[in-house]
């Protein structure tokens, strides 16, 4: 998989926004994507360090239209902390 494949994503929430003094940034991950291929993704594409990497996996919810039920994508979540020294990611400068 590419770098571009493995990293969907930001995620820009309030709980995000706060963990970002930290260094710590989300993103939306391929969902076989393994922490070692998220670490590599984010150093290739923003030229950062990365120190450490925290997966979450979300399971599809159950929605109905009318008559008709199915579940949403599940989808898996990586919050990313970077090194010390390293610089901070622009994209999410607000």
């Amino acid at each position: 998989m590419e770098a571009r494949d493995i990293i969907k994503r930001p995620v820009i929430t309030e709980r995000s926004s706060e963990v970002m003094a930290d260094k710590k940034y989300t993103f939306d991950v391929d969902t076989r994507a393994n922490k070692t291929q998220v670490k590599y993704a984010v150093e290739e594409i923003f030229g950062v360090k990365v120190e450490k990497v925290n997966i979450m996996n979300y399971k599809g919810k159950y929605k109905r239209v009318g008559k008709f039920g199915g579940y949403t994508n599940k989808r898996r979540k990586a919050i990313v902390k970077l090194t010390t020294e390293s610089k901070e990611i622009e994209l999410f400068e607000i």
